[in-house]
């Protein structure tokens, strides 16, 4: 399979990540502990209508720009992307991030709210929330999709490519299937365990935390747990067993396509770089575990833009 030309975004590839020492990585590397709970400066609150209900959304930027759609991930939130949102508004963009249903603030929304209603969150319901969200707040849209989600907003490019100018996919489970089956040391376990119990220990040591977190972090994480749903988790859990192989359908896509990931992430990089490889992506990796957007916002930031300046151009 053919790699794209190195050029083609304007930057050597291998400046992608955490390669560079520039005014970008010397502001991630002066992160202190952060408040997530105070949204970035001038975003605005709003709340969505989908097909699950309602999804908590923070926008930031002109309405009228280009727009940026910011997807978390399971357990996660649109304030993931707290540090990176400043960044992006400031080059020209609408970026807009969301909770996914059933998730902090967007706890209230789920299958029961469906029509007819259903029993379980599955990707159909993430899936169409999300092409409700692109539609709601201007496609096409440049996609960053995280984690969990990050298989979502393949299976709605699948669907309806016309709705993105752009695909990232940021620390993206990057085997099909049974996808938990190539994480270090849990693994081996992982298909022996059901939804409930795998929930359990998916909270479990998000809170024991076994990489280094600031305070503010982990205290902001606990607080949002508060409200998640377990269902979702579980829900969840069980779809990430079941991940659709979409690898020809992005390597025949035509719209540029980045990988992000941390150095020490879940899954072992090298499955990450045959992923990449695979879809015909471009690759980032960045100091830290399975959150960029948390430790090297800037950089990640950096790296966005100057994808989306060589997308926009072509447009």
């Amino acid at each position: 399979m053919a790699v794209p030309d190195q050029g083609q975004y304007g930057i050597d590839p291998e400046d992608f990540g955490s390669a560079r020492v520039d005014a970008a990585a010397l502001q991630d590397a002066e992160l202190g502990d952060v408040d997530w709970s105070v949204p970035p400066p001038g975003s605005v609150r709003r709340r969505i209508p989908v097909p699950s209900g309602h999804l908590a959304a923070l926008t930031l930027g002109d309405p009228g720009n280009p727009c940026i759609v910011l997807v978390p991930g399971a357990t996660g939130s649109k304030e993931d992307f707290s540090l990176m949102m400043p960044d992006l508004a400031d080059a020209g963009y609408f970026v807009v991030s969301y909770d996914l249903a059933g998730q902090y603030e967007s706890a209230a929304a789920g299958p029961e709210n469906l029509v007819p209603p259903r029993r379980h969150y599955d990707y159909r319901l993430f899936v169409d929330d999300f092409l409700a969200v692109l539609q709601a707040v201007g496609a096409p849209a440049h996609v960053v999709g995280y984690s969990f989600a990050a298989i979502v907003v393949q299976l709605a490019y699948a669907e309806r490519p016309e709705l993105f100018r752009t695909l990232t996919l940021l620390s993206c489970p990057p085997e099909s299937g049974q996808s938990f089956r190539g994480i270090s040391r849990i693994g081996r376990f992982s298909s022996w365990v059901n939804g409930r119990i795998g929930a359990a220990l998916l909270i479990w040591g998000i809170r024991r935390s076994f990489v280094i977190v600031p305070p503010g972090r982990l205290r902001f994480v606990n607080y949002r747990f508060r409200f998640t749903r377990r269902a979702s988790i579980r829900d969840i859990y069980m779809l990430m067993k079941n991940v659709p192989d979409l690898r020809q359908v992005l390597a025949e896509a035509t719209v540029p396509k980045f990988v992000a990931v941390g150095e020490h992430d879940l899954w072992p990089l090298q499955l990450h770089r045959l992923f990449a490889q695979a879809i015909a992506a471009r690759i980032g990796v960045y100091r830290g575990g399975h959150s960029p957007c948390e430790t090297s916002p800037h950089e990640f930031s950096r790296d966005l833009l100057a994808l989306y300046a060589k997308a926009d151009r072509a447009a």
